[in-house]
This record gives C-alpha cells, structure tokens and sequence, in this order.
C-alpha cells in the first residue's frame, strides 16, 4: 500500500491512498491516522476504513497544482525529528572516503581513513544475529520537521553553503505512541540533500553539512521492505538530462540490517518520547558529488525505484539567508 497526502478542497492536509493514478482522500492527516493505530497497538491498514471519504483527487492534478504535501507531517515541526545514517551500503564507502583523504594519496595508502575504518566495522557486524546487537552505524542530526519540503517543492541552499547535491536514498518513517513505544509507519524514498563541498574541507564538518533542507515521498510504502530495490537518480538542467546514475538498496545491498540501524537511533531515550515523529535516512549508495557535478540554481533532482509509483522530484533554489541576530536578556 501506498499513502500520499495532499491538500484537499477545502484547504485541509489530509491523507490518501494511492489506486493507481487516482488518490482516494482520507478524513485526516496520516500523524492522525497513524497515532491512532499506534496508541491502539493495531495495522495501520486495519484502521484506515475508520477514516475512509467518498473523495477523490487525480494523483497527476494533485502533482500539477502543487498540492501534494510531504508523505507525513507533524503538527508540531519541532517533533518530527531528522537523523540519519552513513556508510550503509556496499561500495559506499569509496566515495567517501576519496573525499576525506585530501591531497597524500600516498601515505595514506598504509593507512585507511576513519570513513574507512567505520565502513569496515558495519561489514564485519552490521547485520548481526537475531537477538545480538551489532556494530555501531555512523549516525547524523540533519533537523526538524521546520527543513522537510514537499514533494516536487524547491530545495533550498543558503547562501553561506559552498554546495548542494542530491542523496538518493531510502528512509524509515517512525511514530512513538502515548506510552512511548515505537512504530514502523514505513519507508519513503528520500533526497537526504547536503553540502559535500563543507564535508569535504574535513570530516569533523560532516555535521554542519547536513543541516540543509531535504525531501521524502512523495509516497510511503507500507509494508515489509523487500530484500532488494532498484532505482535510479538523474539530474536535469535546462530540461536535459545533466547526469544519472542506477541505484541499488534494500539489504542485499547493505553492511548493516534495518533492524540494526533502527536499534543503534533508538537505544536512546530522547527519541523514544510520546508522540514524535521520526525520518531516518538509511544512506546513499551514489553521488553525482562524486562524478565532479555540481548543481546550479534551477537544476531539477529527480530520484525514482520500484518500490514508489512516482518519482521524487525537487528544484534547487538558491536563498539569501538572514544573518542571526543574537540580544542579551
């Protein structure tokens, strides 16, 4: 099952299943609807009959008028948290690690890098025993709800930023109940969009190239994530194709399992609190950063695979970003 949300006629964000290329409108945000089945220990797709309306919209109208809306939302943006994932995928650790080697090729040949070294720890025990804990994935803060744009809405980069590329990539869509228990709402695809250019200067700035916008949808696919997906990610200037490449995920194609790096976000209390929204981003496997591209104002990135009926598609914008104001009390 696949679940959008749009705003409806009556100017409301709600919920709606996708039936090929017609949306059948739900009563209610997907938060709403999602909560309700998490605080009733049940499916969610044994409650939506609960929320069900006679309404219907096209998918390629809901597209066309901007009314689609991110695949989830938080009434409260400060609670929906962001966080991420790195070095996950097989092969992904080359580009990485390319970036943070700098210019002694030589002497750093004898002696792997720190993206390396945490690659190699997620081979040997990133997909542990059932029952076992396995090996520590890297982890990232990349916001709140405030930097999540919609499908198919501009991505913004500030002004301050020296770049912005796209990361194609698989993220986990997380709900806590009232009594703090966590639950799996799904996966979307996700532009998980940073700054490679700052990460590049030094690995110790990776943190403060992953606070930028993103984006996820523009569907959640509901249901157990299948062992391998196929995608692909193609940039586009001008309405040409700048730059594409094919993608694979799932855990065929992963160091570590989902359930352990599901483990590793929430060992940690501060992410278990009654009613929090969570997109956790998996990794990506590919970068157009890597193939020396670099994004211009305008440019289209457009990430697409077998587990969505339609493409995930943002417009980068370039924005003057206001210079903080700090007053004493």
């Amino acid at each position: 099952m696949h679940i959008v949300q749009v705003v409806n006629d009556s100017n409301e964000v709600v919920a709606a299943i996708v039936n090929g290329d017609e949306l059948e409108l739900l009563a209610q945000p997907l938060y709403t609807i999602a909560l309700h089945a998490a605080n009733q220990e049940r499916k969610l797709d044994a409650v939506l009959s609960e929320f069900r309306t006679d309404a219907t919209l096209s998918y390629d109208k809901a597209i066309s008028e901007g009314r689609l809306r991110a695949p989830i939302t938080h009434p409260e943006p400060a609670n929906l948290l962001l966080t991420g994932t790195g070095l996950t995928h097989l092969g992904s650790a080359a580009p990485r690690s390319q970036m943070h080697e700098g210019e002694n090729v030589e002497a750093k040949t004898a002696q792997p890098t720190d993206t390396q070294r945490m690659f190699d720890l997620g081979v040997a025990g990133g997909k542990p025993a059932a029952g076992e804990v396995g090996a520590q994935p890297e982890w990232f803060y990349k916001g709140t709800g405030h930097t999540l744009r919609a499908p198919f809405a501009e991505i913004t980069m500030p002004d301050f930023a020296l770049d912005g590329g796209e990361e194609a990539e698989l993220a986990g869509i997380y709900i806590v109940n009232d009594q703090g228990r966590i639950f799996r709402v799904g996966f979307s695809l996700a532009n998980e969009f940073s700054d490679h250019v700052t990460e590049k200067q030094n690995y110790l700035y990776l943190a403060h190239s992953k606070l930028r916008d993103c984006s996820i949808g523009p569907e959640i696919f509901v249901g157990e994530l299948p062992e391998e997906i196929k995608g692909n990610v193609s940039l586009h200037r001008g309405g040409e194709q700048l730059w594409h490449r094919p993608f694979m995920s799932g855990e065929k194609h992963m160091c570590h399992s989902v359930s352990n790096l599901e483990y590793h976000h929430f060992k940690y209390a501060t992410f278990c609190q009654p009613n929090q929204l969570h997109v956790h981003f998996f990794g990506a496997a590919v970068l157009s950063f890597g193939d020396d591209i670099a994004l211009e104002d305008g440019d289209e990135m457009r990430i697409e695979c077998d587990i969505t009926t339609r493409p995930l598609s943002n417009v980068l914008k370039r924005v003057s970003a206001s210079k903080p104001v700090i007053e004493s009390l």
